[in-house]
């Protein structure tokens, strides 16, 4: 297994493992407008991992300065499980501490517990907070 940088020539693999992986995200999350606007920002903290030259997992990161947050973590369906998911967030929180990142959020959907219990294993907490967003665009 080999996590390394997003490179152009992933755009079709990763979208096809998120399809997968996130069926039912919304129009503004699909594959391509995601992978092009990370492209635009932050592109060194967007990471996929490999075996055998096939994509298998991905995780992007953000950091503003002041806090850390983790996206679109996921793992292909028949390697999940084996801890490749673990080692793509070790990974993104070992590049955001480098970067002087003291705390790393990120959020997850309400009726994903399998999420909520894999974050908590990796010492995230359940913060009471709500969360609000808005459609701009």
């Amino acid at each position: 297994m080999n996590i390394r940088p997003y490179q152009e020539s992933d755009a079709e693999s990763v979208s096809a493992l998120w399809d997968e992986v996130f069926p039912n995200n919304p129009s503004h999350s699909s594959p391509k407008l995601v992978i092009s606007q990370k492209l635009a920002v932050q592109p060194e903290l967007f990471f996929v991992t490999e075996i055998n030259s096939v994509i298998i997992g991905t995780i992007m990161a953000g950091y503003d300065g002041h806090r850390g947050w983790l996206y679109t973590v996921a793992v292909s369906p028949q390697y999940q499980r084996q801890g490749i998911g673990s080692k793509l967030v070790r990974h993104a929180e070992r590049v955001l501490i480098a970067m002087g990142c003291l705390k790393i959020n990120l959020q997850v959907r309400v009726s994903n517990a399998e999420a909520v219990e894999f974050y908590r294993k990796l010492g995230y907490l359940v913060e009471e907070r709500i969360s609000m967003g808005k459609l701009v665009a």
